[in-house]
């Protein structure tokens, strides 16, 4: 029998905690409440959720430095929850570490389709495209059996997401992949106009695994059309 996923929702409103505690629950998944931002990461950290759907204005500590702070000891999906309208906020969530967003207010169904899509792209670890169990493009290391990254021998903690669209790109070396394809390859096809997401995704990504990541040599655009790995003796 599968393990029930636990979900963590942090939101200072009860009222609307436990409207979204009632459409998780009738989905089969556990949940754990906290109320502000320093809560959310100390019951992230003892609990070891599955998904943490985090709300951007809170007492205490902002969703954005919980983010922060959870990102230093999980790689724990991440949904953030903003104000409709504000574009600063889901970018600086998804620069925060987030990997996805959710506007409010939202139905039952959109949010139910987030955190499954969510925990989805968590779970998928495909190892189709490649030949070999390790992949390395220059300093680079994909370890596909462990989902493990390095550079330099050093290892890199990566988000599902960011591990994703990293995974993506190492099994089309080569190929210009366009922003549709990638959004719709990693995050479903319901997020393919949704460029935004894909652009912090990247330059989160860059700031990881290049050795300069304002001339990068791994993950490299073309302009008005995509992003490629080139191949190793095409770089530049």
């Amino acid at each position: 029998m599968t393990a029930k996923k636990s979900i963590l929702v942090v939101d200072d409103e009860p009222r609307y905690v436990r409207l979204i505690e009632v459409n998780l629950m009738s989905e089969g998944y556990t949940i754990l409440t906290a109320a502000n931002g320093q809560l959310a990461v100390e019951t992230a950290a003892a609990n070891q959720p599955d998904l943490v759907l985090l709300d951007v204005m809170m007492p205490v500590m902002d969703g954005f430095t919980a983010c922060e702070r959870i990102r230093e000891f999980s790689n724990v999906p991440i949904i953030m929850v903003t104000a409709k309208g504000e574009e600063r906020d889901r970018v600086r969530g998804l620069d925060a570490g987030a990997d996805d967003y959710i506007i409010k207010p939202f139905s039952a169904q959109e949010l139910l389709a987030r955190v499954r899509a969510v925990l989805r792209r968590a779970e998928r670890q495909t190892t189709e495209a490649f030949h070999e169990p390790v992949f390395r493009h220059h300093e680079l290391e994909i370890d596909l059996a462990r989902a493990l990254v390095t550079v330099a021998g050093k290892e890199v903690s990566l988000t599902a997401t960011e591990y994703r669209v990293l995974q993506t790109l190492a099994g089309a070396v080569g190929r210009v992949l366009t922003p549709e394809e990638m959004l719709t390859g990693v995050w479903g096809p319901e997020y393919r106009d949704d460029k935004e997401i894909l652009w912090v995704c990247l330059s989160r990504l860059r700031q990881k695994i290049e050795p300069d990541p304002k001339n990068p040599i791994h993950i490299q655009t073309r302009q008005g059309i995509g992003y490629l790995m080139p191949p190793m003796d095409g770089v530049g």
